[in-house]
């Protein structure tokens, strides 16, 4: 007598692929948080970045160079707040010498540095 051909998985295949899949599809939730985590952090540095430059110019443009010492001012981008410091120091030849740091509203870390030259020191 012959045997039927057997078709199709055993339970035991189907749970084995199961729990392959399950795994695959949590690793790439992951990765889509840690992603959307990365686009943050840039999109938050990209925009302390603008805030530097902006500072930088303003120091830069102004008639009357900045006065030496620390300065703090806060401005409004991408509608968030952000905290600029400027530290003015004199450099070697008449120079000066401008930081500009910039972190966000919420924590104190740098998300962005400047630093430019300008005379009349």
């Amino acid at each position: 007598m012959r045997r039927p051909i057997e078709q199709g998985f055993t339970l035991i295949e189907l749970l084995v692929a199961l729990a392959v899949f399950s795994l695959v599809v949590l690793a790439l939730l992951n990765l889509a948080g840690e992603n959307t985590r990365t686009a943050q952090l840039l999109e938050a540095r990209t925009l302390a970045a603008m805030v530097a430059e902006n500072a930088a110019i303003d120091a830069l443009i102004a008639p009357e160079p900045p006065a030496l010492g620390e300065t703090e001012g806060q401005v409004q981008l991408g509608d968030q707040a952000w905290i600029w410091r400027r530290t003015t120091s004199p450099a070697d030849q008449g120079l000066l010498r401008i930081e500009i740091r910039v972190q966000g509203w919420d924590g104190p870390q740098t998300l962005a540095e400047v630093t430019v030259f300008r005379g009349g020191a």
